[in-house]
């Protein structure tokens, strides 16, 4: 691996996010760096990858937001993907995939983001997912009374909060862990223990 440059060597196998540059930790000061080595297999989608990510967890982010924010990269890990600078960059999407003329494919958020934020991403991309560590449960309704574009369109998954809690328990500066995907199902491996979870999509 080329860790300059952030380019797998040939044959390496790994891929690395391009979430952390030079210019983000310029940005992002105070910002605590974690490394993930990720053993990804996504059934559902035929994705089989493994991953090395460096990523820059901005000081008024929530170790569960981070954790969310690596399992999204992974969920939609395609050609193109990046995490943004994150919270240091609110205008931007959490994670984006771009074909390779830099047009934006897909735009990623975590959370409860405002109707006027999708809105705005509806019109910037031609999918939206969001990724939700939180309880949708008011947020949905705000988002059904709010005008967005395509807002039929939009893909809403949710992530177990119990589950999650359990993640973040485990979390460390340096984490290696198996991720799989089957039938919506979610199995991360963290050492010798496996734990299971429903990705849920909702309804909007």
């Amino acid at each position: 691996m080329d860790r300059v440059s952030g380019c797998p060597t040939p044959g390496s196998g790994l891929i690395t996010s391009p979430a952390l540059t030079p210019g983000e930790i310029n940005v992002a000061l105070g910002a605590t760096i974690y490394t993930f080595d990720i053993e990804l297999a996504d059934t559902d989608r035929g994705v089989y990858q493994a991953l090395n990510l460096r990523v820059a967890q901005h000081p008024s982010e929530t170790p569960d937001y981070l954790l969310t924010r690596v399992l999204a990269y992974c969920f939609e890990y395609a050609e193109g993907i990046a995490f943004s600078k994150g919270l240091s960059d609110p205008d931007d999407p959490a994670i984006s995939v771009r074909d390779l003329t830099g047009a934006l494919g897909a735009w990623i958020d975590i959370g409860l983001p405002e109707p006027e934020r999708l809105h705005r991403a509806s019109k910037a991309a031609p999918r939206v997912a969001v990724y939700t560590h939180k309880d949708p449960s008011q947020w949905l309704g705000k988002l059904a009374a709010a005008k967005i574009h395509r807002a039929e369109k939009l893909e809403i998954f949710a992530i177990d909060r119990e589950w999650l809690s359990r993640f973040v328990a485990k979390l460390e500066r340096r984490m290696q862990f198996s991720l799989a995907r089957s039938e919506g199902e979610i199995y991360l491996t963290v050492g010798e223990e496996t734990s299971q979870a429903a990705l849920a999509r909702l309804a909007t």
